[in-house]
């Protein structure tokens, strides 16, 4: 039946409605969550059936006869799931080493009869969280040993009582990390979320950088909102590079993800997102800490990403680097990143241009 000449408008406003509608599902979720959602896929995962995260470590034992000549498989064929998480006891230090006994000084790690198809750097912005970085590295060394992957953990630790600055930390990580090795992915990672499947793979997505802890228990397996990229994210060094890294310019609590989003597209990129059913973590619970106060002037700084970005950012970073120590577990590196500029004038904390 033919469309009438009062039913056409109102056609195509519905018809525009849907498209608006789709669009705004994938920035929030992702593409790969919507089209993985529409098809069923990974809707086999239960969650209340875990595993341990140490299960299948054995295929590690080395073997002094074998001979690694061959690439390792592009999907891990000993991964398992879902993990179990608790948080009723910190693992002691010890406890972790023995358990990761093949995890070399530095925090590095190469599956020991096969080849490591992927380079991941784990960067981790740190300071005064001892219990949360060991019961981050009880989990994650494990969780990335079955992926197969040849990776190290570096931990940027914030040295003195100045506010802390997140964004800031990270750029130092990936320049000091990028100085030993040719990672293929940067994967920026805060110290209390503890990955919860080992399906969500430590790997870069190599067109667009791509948030990982989509689902957090701490929103209720969702994501907060559409522009969200706090947490965990994965980028190779050419997307961190295009958008100029981070900003350098957030100190204290908040705003430097939402600057993170935006960088992403005024750089030509997008972002992809793990899909929620995927990207599920448990956040260590805490206390707001004492240096790491809510940024009353994020709103402004946000205001000025658009004329600033180019300017602030790895172009831009100082600190002074003040010790890199290879730990059993990690590569630490302490640094002075200075100390939060005065508060701006009424006037200039909301200038726009």
């Amino acid at each position: 039946m033919l469309l009438t000449r009062t039913d056409k408008p109102y056609f195509l406003m519905c018809l525009v409605f849907s498209q608006v509608l789709f669009i705004l599902l994938l920035y929030r979720r992702g593409t790969s969550s919507v089209f993985h959602g529409l098809f069923g896929a990974y809707s086999a995962w239960d969650y209340s059936k875990t595993h341990d995260v140490y299960t299948n470590l054995s295929v590690f034992i080395p073997d002094p006869e074998a001979v690694r000549s061959l690439y390792c498989p592009v999907s891990s064929p000993i991964l398992v799931g879902p993990i179990t998480i608790t948080f009723n006891k910190t693992p002691s230090l010890k406890k972790i080493q023995l358990k990761n006994r093949y995890v070399k000084p530095g925090g590095y790690f190469s599956p020991r009869h096969c080849y490591g198809r992927y380079r991941t750097a784990v960067i981790i912005p740190y300071r005064n969280r001892e219990s949360h970085l060991r019961t981050l590295l009880y989990y994650l060394h494990p969780f990335l040993q079955r992926q197969q992957l040849h990776y190290a953990i570096f931990v940027v630790h914030q040295a003195g009582n100045a506010t802390f600055n997140r964004a800031k930390l990270l750029n130092i990580g990936v320049r000091e990390a990028l100085r030993y090795d040719d990672w293929d992915c940067l994967i920026l990672h805060d110290v209390d979320l503890v990955p919860e499947n080992d399906y969500n793979l430590y790997i870069c997505d190599e067109n667009c950088p791509k948030h990982m802890s989509s689902a957090m228990d701490k929103f209720q397996y969702s994501l907060p909102y559409w522009a969200y990229f706090g947490g965990v994210s994965a980028l190779t060094p050419d997307q961190f590079m295009k958008m100029n890294g981070f900003p350098n310019t957030y100190w204290g609590w908040g705003g430097e993800d939402d600057d993170i989003a935006m960088r992403i597209r005024l750089a030509g990129l997008s972002i992809t997102r793990t899909p929620l059913i995927l990207g599920r973590y448990k956040m260590i619970p805490h206390d707001r800490d004492t240096g790491n106060e809510e940024n009353s002037y994020r709103y402004g700084l946000l205001k000025n990403t658009r004329r600033n970005w180019r300017d602030d950012g790895m172009n831009s970073l100082a600190f002074r680097l003040l010790s890199r120590d290879s730990a059993p577990l990690y590569t630490n590196i302490t640094v002075d990143i200075g100390e939060a500029p005065p508060p701006p004038t009424q006037a200039s904390k909301w200038l726009v241009f």
